[in-house]
C-alpha cells in the first residue's frame, strides 16, 4: 500500500481492507526498515535506456524545498528497471554486473549527464548510442521559422543526415537555430539511420525508461511530498519493485 500512495492513504486503505489500524508513522518506519535490493538481471541485454527524474527535498527551515534528480534504468525496452538518488557509482556497478550482448544499444535524450554515465560504463562488449528520436524532433521544432524548413528536417534526420539538415540550417541566423545546429553537432555519432533501425526492429527511442519514470513520479510526487534526502533511496527502491512485481520478494522487518 506504501508503495502505491502516500503512508497516510496506505493506513487508511489497510483499515478499510483488513479492520487493521496501522498508522502512517508505523508505514513510513516498515519502509524504511525493509532491505530492498536492486532487481537480478538474468537475461541477456541488448538496450539500455536511461533518464532523470525529479523528487521534491525538504528545504531548511525558512527556506523553499527544492528539486533534485535521480536517475532510473531500464534494460530490453519494457524489461526490469531501477532508480538511484544520487548514486551514479551504484547505477554504474548494478549495470556491470549485468550480461550485455555483443552489440547492444544505449537510449538517451539530449542530456549530457546521461551520456557522461554510459560513457562509464567499462564492459567489453560494444555499446552503440542512440538520441531518442522525439527528443530530437522536439528540438527540432523549437527552431521555429519556415514549417517547409522543419518538415525537410525531419525527413532528413529520420535517415539520419545530419550534415544536410546543418547546411539547411546554416542561412538561418537565429539563436535557436544556432542552438540547434550545435545540438547536432554534439550528438552527430548519435543520430542514426531511424528509418533503417526501426524497419529492422531496433531501438529508437528511450520512451520505456520515461515511462517508468512517470510511474515512479505518480508516487514521489504525490501532492505535498516533500522528501529528507537519506529517505529517497528508499521509496525509489520501493517503488521499482512494486512496479516490476517484486515486492513478495521482501520480507519487512520488525517494526
Amino acid at each position: 500500500m506504501s508503495a502505491k500512495a502516500s503512508y497516510q492513504q496506505a493506513a487508511r486503505d489497510i483499515d478499510l481492507l483488513c479492520g487493521v489500524r496501522v498508522s502512517a508513522k508505523t508505514q513510513e518506519r516498515i519502509v524504511n526498515r525493509t532491505p530492498i535490493d536492486a532487481p537480478e538481471i538474468t537475461e541477456p541485454v541488448a538496450e539500455v535506456d536511461l533518464d532523470g527524474g525529479l523528487v521534491r527535498l525538504v528545504g531548511d527551515p525558512g527556506q523553499p524545498s527544492e528539486w533534485k534528480q535521480y536517475k532510473a534504468v531500464r534494460v530490453n525496452g519494457d524489461g526490469p528497471g531501477m532508480a538511484w538518488f544520487q548514486d551514479n557509482s551504484a547505477l554504474l556497478d548494478w549495470l556491470h554486473h549485468v550480461t550485455f550482448v555483443s552489440l547492444f544499444y544505449c537510449l538517451g535524450d539530449g542530456h549530457a549527464g546521461i551520456w557522461s554515465l554510459f560513457a562509464q560504463l567499462d564492459v567489453p562488449q560494444i555499446a552503440e548510442e542512440i538520441l531518442d528520436w522525439y527528443h530530437l524532433t522536439e528540438n527540432l521544432h523549437k527552431v521555429g521559422g519556415s514549417l517547409k524548413r522543419l518538415q525537410d528536417a525531419e525527413s532528413l534526420l529520420w535517415e539520419g543526415q545530419v550534415d544536410k539538415t546543418i547546411a539547411l540550417f546554416a542561412p538561418v541566423k537565429t539563436g535557436p537555430s544556432r542552438r540547434f545546429q550545435t545540438y547536432l553537432q554534439t550528438h552527430r555519432s548519435r543520430v542514426p539511420n531511424y528509418r533503417y533501425y526501426q524497419m529492422e526492429g531496433l531501438p529508437i527511442g528511450s520512451g520505456p525508461v520515461e515511462s517508468w519514470i512517470k510511474q515512479i513520479d505518480e508516487r514521489v510526487q504525490i501532492t505535498g511530498a516533500r522528501w529528507k534526502p537519506e529517505r529517497v533511496p528508499q521509496i525509489l527502491a520501493l517503488r521499482c519493485a512494486y512496479l516490476s512485481g517484486r515486492l513478495d520478494l521482501f520480507s519487512p522487518l520488525k517494526v
